[in-house]
């Protein structure tokens, strides 16, 4: 359940973003096409009278939506209630007063923008209940996809919370039993193996931040597999093919590369007699960030109910990345002839992680 917003968060959704802007614009200027289109018997609806209706449209959409921006903050502080009901009476102003400048300028210009028969109080009143009408449509649908984000985001965090969860006590247990075994046989390399151990968990918890970046996923990778292969020895061979220049600032949801390469222990290199090697690639290829990880791994008809969690991880990845970056992220793994081989995309022009 998504937390309720805080002070310091504005309820009254932001009209200064460009995408909210446009749909403002949008809407303006479909109510002037119906209007032109409506049967209403009344003047004719000329191409000079549809540009002028238009402009005025659009300058009242933008106007009004400057004004609900600059007043934002101070109307979110009022209850909800009270906050739209004046966010829609700003509007309401703005349009009337705007209307009743536009009806006074044209009938001293005779520009002919406003019809002859339409009288002032008509005009901006009625100009007035069309912005209020809009206004009163738009806000709500757009606080609607706030509220719809925020669930997501929250679930997103959820997810990444509980792989975190799932990660920590089976990797935390098998790594104490790798040291505990090598305290006596090699004091120096159980030592190391704790100080990596605890550098890779205070990074995979954040110290509080949301967000993590390529440099950082690949060095929680690193200190993961390095403390692996002392549990699996010569079993577990690890090849890196980092293709520079790399985006090593992106940012990323934390934890979508350790996951995999746990999942290629697991299920690959721990369950075959001889072990074999994990391949991890690193590349920009057009526009995009390519990440993959390669390794040997049974059928999976003979590991389906082994499958589940791995399975699991891949699926919450995909679902924090097409958040973070949108439908141009992807993550894909396919098993073929031995080997399986996971693999993660986004772009490299921006994305949206938190």
């Amino acid at each position: 359940m998504a937390n309720p917003p805080s002070p310091a968060t504005p309820w009254l959704p932001d009209l200064c973003r460009l995408t909210r802007l446009a749909t403002m614009l949008g809407v303006a200027e479909l109510v002037v096409l119906l209007l032109a289109l409506a049967p209403d018997g009344g003047a004719d609806w000329t191409p000079g009278r549809f540009v002028s209706a238009s402009g005025f449209a659009l300058w009242l959409a933008l106007t009004v939506s400057v004004l609900l921006c600059v007043a934002r903050e101070w109307l979110s502080r009022l209850p909800r209630v009270l906050g739209g009901a004046l966010a829609l009476l700003l509007a309401a102003l703005v349009a009337a007063l705007g209307a009743a400048m536009l009806h006074l300028i044209d009938g001293n210009l005779g520009t002919g923008m406003v019809v002859e028969s339409v009288s002032l109080r008509r005009f901006a009143i009625g100009s007035a209940a069309i912005t209020v009408v809009v206004v009163a449509t738009v806000l709500p649908y757009l606080y609607a996809i706030d509220a719809w984000r925020a669930q997501v985001r929250t679930s997103a965090r959820a997810e990444a919370d509980a792989l975190q969860a799932r990660i920590r006590p089976h990797f935390l247990f098998n790594s104490m039993n790798t040291i505990a075994s090598l305290i006596r046989q090699n004091p120096a390399v159980a030592e190391r193996a704790v100080l990596d151990l605890s550098d890779l968990f205070r990074a995979a918890l954040g110290a509080g931040e949301d967000d993590s970046s390529l440099a950082e996923e690949v060095a929680l990778a690193e200190r993961y597999l390095a403390i692996e292969q002392l549990r699996l020895g010569e079993r577990l061979q690890v090849r890196w093919q980092r293709e520079e220049p790399l985006p090593w600032s992106l940012p990323l949801p934390r934890l979508v590369l350790q996951p995999l390469l746990e999942n290629a222990v697991l299920h690959g290199i721990s369950r075959l007699p001889g072990g074999g090697r994990i391949d991890i690639g690193l590349q920009q290829q057009g526009g995009e960030l390519r990440v993959w990880v390669r390794n040997p791994a049974p059928p999976p008809r003979e590991q389906d109910a082994l499958h589940a969690g791995a399975q699991h991880a891949r699926h919450n990845i995909g679902q924090r990345l097409a958040f973070a970056f949108g439908k141009d992220a992807r993550m894909t793994g396919h098993w073929d002839e031995g080997y399986y081989q996971a693999e993660i995309r986004v772009p490299l022009d921006g994305g949206t992680a938190t």
